[in-house]
């Protein structure tokens, strides 16, 4: 089982929430966070002054998935959040060694 962690953009989070849907990966934790990267931030001016806000508005999706589902969520998220400026975001992979159902107890494959 893996972990996928995909920081979108605000606006794209129905879109990729709605491909997820598509092609049946319903269970996910949705976030609200700030953070930035190559983006640096915004330079905005509002009354005469200029400001820059350094830390974006984004959002967290969280998904389990077994392996050999891995590649075909991330292109999934890649290809609906994706609209080619920077500040697209990232997705992060990594490994999960158990996960557990609480309600029946079901652990690894069987509880995802």
């Amino acid at each position: 089982m893996k972990r996928i962690i995909a920081v979108i953009r605000e606006a794209k989070l129905e879109d990729v929430k709605k491909a997820l849907i598509r092609i049946g990966c319903d269970g996910m934790n949705i976030s609200e966070i700030r953070g930035r990267g190559r983006q640096l931030g915004i330079k905005e001016s509002y009354r005469g002054s200029n400001y820059c806000i350094d830390l974006i508005p984004k959002t967290r999706v969280e998904l389990i998935v077994k392996d050999e589902d891995v590649e075909e969520v991330s292109q999934v998220v890649i290809d609906a959040a994706r609209t080619g400026d920077v500040g697209d975001g990232k997705i992060f992979i990594s490994p999960i060694d158990e996960v557990i159902r609480i309600r029946t107890g079901e652990r690894g494959d069987d509880a995802v």
